[in-house]
């Protein structure tokens, strides 16, 4: 285990980088394959829409990388944090920070995104897409994705983990980012069973839903038991769905100046 967790925490950036390529590429070529939805949209041009929100993304997550070092440099100094105060078997503490890392930077930042009003702004802009495929995953605004690293800073320090527990988590996060999001269409039965402990590609949909109570609903990234905890679990039918926001114009989903505009629009109406 302990060699195991060394690879990831001796990763170099371009294995990471890699991965989120793998990742990406594997699921368009499943969508390619077995769409869920036949999507009449220009693929390469939607994916082109997408990757600008995606380079924002990675230079925001580079310059929290490079914060995070002295934070996990102090947490080592001053034995501080949960997973301090246990000694359990490693692969336990693993799947408990791995847990916590969901609760507080996907879960709780998720659902405050759509509960706080000018956070539901920037978020706003990940609900805008109308032709959801993977691409969408890594759709946020700038001010989006700086509160989600805010939180992943935030769960780091109370847990204290190591710093390959953290890229461990991050790796997950990735290929459930693609996964999720992207137009796979997976037996019903299959994707149903997976959702009693993961999200799936089904699931996550209904949080796509133009309009609520779907919208806000499914919160997690990697498991469901926080949103069935909570009760924001929902699945149902996924033919039922229908992408956007109701209060946006559809017509606008890939004008970037526009997207990046909406939360500080006043047009744009909310009941948040």
């Amino acid at each position: 285990m302990e060699n195991f967790l060394g690879f990831f925490e001796a990763m170099p950036v371009w294995q990471r980088f890699s991965w989120v390529v793998i990742c990406l590429l594997v699921c368009w070529i499943l969508e390619g394959s077995f769409p869920l939805f036949n999507l009449n949209y220009r693929k390469w041009r939607h994916a082109g829409v997408n990757a600008v929100f995606l380079t924002s993304t990675m230079i925001i997550n580079a310059v929290f990388g490079a914060a995070t070092v002295g934070v996990f440099e102090w947490l080592a100094s001053e034995n501080f944090g949960l997973i301090r105060m246990v000694n359990w078997p490693i692969w336990v503490e693993l799947l408990m920070c791995v847990l916590i890392f969901e609760l507080i930077a996907q879960y709780f930042v998720h659902f405050l995104l759509h509960k706080v009003k000018w956070m539901w702004k920037l978020h706003m802009i990940h609900h805008s897409d109308t032709h959801l495929d993977a691409t969408s995953g890594t759709r946020h605004h700038p001010g989006d994705f700086f509160l989600r690293e805010t939180f992943a800073l935030v769960a780091v320090v109370v847990t204290g983990a190591p710093v390959a527990f953290y890229f461990f988590y991050r790796i997950c996060t990735v290929f459930f980012t693609y996964f999720t999001h992207a137009n796979i269409s997976i037996p019903e039965p299959l994707d149903r069973a997976l959702s009693l402990v993961f999200i799936t590609p089904n699931m996550h949909k209904f949080h796509h839903h133009f309009e609520r109570p779907w919208t806000d609903s499914n919160y997690g990234n990697i498991f469901s038991v926080w949103d069935r905890l909570f009760g924001t679990f929902v699945y149902d039918n996924p033919s039922k769905i229908r992408y956007g926001l109701d209060v946006l114009d559809d017509n606008k989903s890939q004008d970037i100046k526009y997207q990046l505009q909406l939360p500080f629009d006043k047009s744009v109406k909310t009941d948040y």
